[in-house]
């Protein structure tokens, strides 16, 4: 018998998936009455980033279904106030949706208005992404657990306030514990900690120049604040790993980092823990190996932190090529079994699915020779896995019929620059003076927002963006301590020799003093922002040398005493998009894509452009995809919701059976986040965050929308 209202205890996470399949069962079962289902779930939370601790992006609500989703309205809008842009997925428990603002204050709406009922100010002018929150309870101890900049705050669920007893006066340093400086270190939690049973799990965005701290995942008790275990992924002498590194690395290297989240399997106490590349990013005479736990997928005991199974996805990191996404705990049929298994996508382009509790893959993984560098001192390493299915949802080699056509001359001029590119499809070491292409480029493929897994279907959703980018290396001649120096250094990776960048992901910084103040050029520099870190290892000099490069031309000397940031032989010349000359990727569409595969079988359920440029749409060039950022939902009514698109900022809801769209939206700014959905004295709501940020020609803000049916549809 079924009750007239079902309340999910947020406490009660390890039979979250069962739990969840038995409530998408009765709604099936139930007369197609949406009243009924109305009452059949009451109150419904989404009280962890992706849903779940297993990370499936999936709700068993169907209130909000195929046959009325075009009827869907807004419900309310909360605006922050800010501009800055916004990747945030809120999270809501007992009726409150707690959400971030671009500046990271923190904040609680009653989640059926949108009304504010507090609000928490640092203090501290919060300059990174910032993912999402995480939320622990113990009875009447509720806590909102979250990350600002390189702290990490514990609040009072009901005032948010901080809690005292947590670290010191309610936050904690992630700076501390890392065997290093803490002052001269950049660490920003930009995804939200993972929780099991009384342990906070963290990783950390980190520079992707050196110098760089280590990417230690940490655990600290929920209550005290106080570490409890800590795990190197640049592994210390003695330990699992430390042979795949120079001996002294573990003292100096940097990187190798958590900067995207975890899943957690709670019934077995285990954490997975997919870590980036390891610093510097595209050259790494200095760290000859394999350098494990760099691009691995780390299954960890989340009681103590110790290693169960690993793999690495990428062997001696020369592209950037982590693992961008957290991973999707979920269950398949294979060879005929029920496997519990975890699904962990790539900027490549890639799925890779283990067997949960061993890491044993469930597709045959081949590891491929590739090319060896050509780069004085580089070793690259001879081989890299991949594995056979189910096929990548990403173009993977790009060739002169695959150029644009959208005018002649955009054609030609594409044809012309291809042709002087090196292009000899993946992990291909980056040479001296000529452009590599990189494709799908540096922010995948798959990217942060991560993916939606059905349990009904075992279908996976994921969206990919699909264009190509170039990168090269140049020869750094000298120490050169002066402003210039420093540029190249530490700021030409991403804004390229000359500071043109490469928008709007690298912004350019020529006439930057005609935008902003030194004193601002100043702070951005010390603290980071967006997916600039910052670099609090500058001594003063240092810095106003710099800023008067930036600003002026000057190139003003150093004295040769003082201490300059370690510089490589080589330094990659910066991050070149290949678009045409009008800004559009010089590449033939799809530029974005939403996938479905069916995970029992390696199969594609179905494929999609995602997005659209609304000016080429006007003239007739629709369907092109775009490059997208923020992951979908999916839910027992059959409905797949996703923003992410860059430049149309629509929200858009599909069939999940048949790729068909079923509703789109306008929202005030792109919805570069993921969505979550939740219900309300028996009212099915979806919101999103949007903030846009990504389009150079529109602004940015901090809103939050909340959409459901309309009031009489409950009747």
């Amino acid at each position: 018998m079924v009750p007239s209202t079902m309340r999910i205890d947020t406490s009660r996470t390890v039979v979250y998936t069962l739990l969840a399949c038995m409530v998408a069962v009765v709604l099936l079962l139930s007369a197609n009455s949406e009243s009924n289902q109305a009452l059949l779930v009451e109150m419904y939370d989404w009280p962890v980033y992706g849903g779940a601790p297993e990370n499936i992006h999936y709700s068993p609500l169907a209130q909000i279904n195929r046959t009325n989703v075009k009827q869907l309205e807004m419900a309310w809008s909360f605006d922050s106030g800010e501009s800055g842009g916004l990747q945030t997925s809120p999270i809501i428990v007992d009726g409150v949706l707690y959400g971030i603002t671009p500046t990271q204050k923190v904040f609680a709406l009653d989640a059926a208005q949108g009304k504010l009922l507090w609000k928490f100010d640092s203090g501290i002018k919060g300059t990174q992404p910032d993912r999402g929150l995480a939320y622990w309870s113990s009875d009447k101890d509720k806590r909102i657990l979250v990350g600002v900049m390189n702290f990490v705050y514990a609040l009072d669920a009901a005032t948010g306030k901080p809690i005292p007893a947590f670290g010191r006066d309610g936050r904690i340093d992630l700076r501390d514990g890392l065997g290093r400086s803490p002052e001269l270190q950049s660490v920003a939690l930009t995804s939200p900690a993972s929780v099991y049973k009384d342990l906070i799990i963290v990783g950390g965005r980190l520079p992707e120049t050196l110098p760089a701290p280590p990417g230690d995942i940490r655990a600290y008790d929920v209550r005290s604040g106080q570490l409890r275990w800590s795990f190197h992924t640049i592994p210390h002498p003695g330990e699992f790993g430390h042979e795949t590194w120079p001996k002294d690395a573990w003292k100096h290297s940097g990187g190798a980092n958590n900067w995207t989240g975890m899943a957690v399997d709670v019934k077995r106490g285990i954490v997975y823990v997919p870590t980036g590349s390891a610093a510097f990013d595209f050259y790494g005479a200095d760290r000859l190996g394999d350098n494990l736990f760099a691009d691995s997928l780390i299954a960890l005991n989340a009681e103590t932190g110790q290693r169960i199974w690993h793999f690495q996805a990428v062997r001696h990191d020369l592209w950037d090529r982590d693992f961008p996404s957290p991973p999707t705990l979920v269950t398949v049929k294979h060879d005929g079994k029920v496997v519990d298994a975890v699904a962990q996508t790539t900027k490549q382009g890639y799925v890779y699915l283990f067997d949960r509790t061993t890491g044993t893959p469930l597709f045959p993984i081949e590891y491929r020779k590739y090319l060896p560098s050509t780069v004085r001192g580089e070793i690259a390493a001879a081989e890299q896995p991949l594995p056979t299915a189910p096929s990548p949802f990403a173009r993977q080699v790009l060739t002169e019929d695959m150029l644009t056509n959208r005018t002649p001359e955009a054609h030609q001029w594409a044809l012309e620059h291809f042709r002087k590119f090196r292009n000899q499809g993946q992990f291909v070491p980056f040479s001296i003076g000529q452009d590599v292409v990189v494709f799908p480029g540096f922010d995948g493929g798959a990217e942060w927002g991560g993916s939606a897994f059905d349990p009904e279907t075992a279908i996976l959703y994921v969206n990919a963006n699909d264009i190509a980018w170039t990168g090269a290396l140049a020869e750094n001649t000298g120490a050169e301590p002066s402003g210039r120096g420093l540029y190249l250094s530490q700021c030409s990776v991403c804004h390229q020799d000359n500071m043109a960048g490469s928008p709007p992901q690298f912004p350019s910084l020529v006439g930057v003093a005609d935008r902003v103040s030194r004193a601002e050029i100043t702070d951005v520099i010390r603290h980071g922002k967006g997916r600039m870190p910052g670099f609090p290892n500058l001594e003063e000099d240092q810095l106003s040398a710099l800023v008067q490069y930036l600003t002026t031309g000057e190139n003003k000397e150093l004295p040769a005493s003082e201490p300059a940031p370690p510089q490589m032989k080589y330094r990659f010349t910066g991050y070149h998009k290949f678009l045409d000359p009008e800004g559009y990727p010089a590449i033939a569409p799809p530029w974005g894509t939403l996938n479905a595969i069916n995970l029992n079988t390696g199969e594609y359920a179905w494929k999609i452009p995602l997005g659209e440029y609304p000016e080429l749409a006007a003239s007739g060039m629709k369907n092109t995809g775009t490059e997208n950022y923020g992951g979908p939902i999916v839910t027992a009514g059959g409905i797949l919701f996703i923003g992410a698109t860059n430049y149309d900022k629509k929200f858009r809801a599909f069939d999940k059976s048949t790729g068909e769209l079923l509703w789109e939206t306008m929202l005030p700014l792109a919805g570069n986040a993921t969505p979550a959905t939740y219900a309300v004295k028996g009212r099915q709501y979806v919101v999103i965050a949007a903030g846009g940020g990504k389009d150079p020609k529109s602004l940015s803000g901090g809103v939050y929308r909340a959409f459901a049916l309309p009031n009489k549809s409950q009747q």
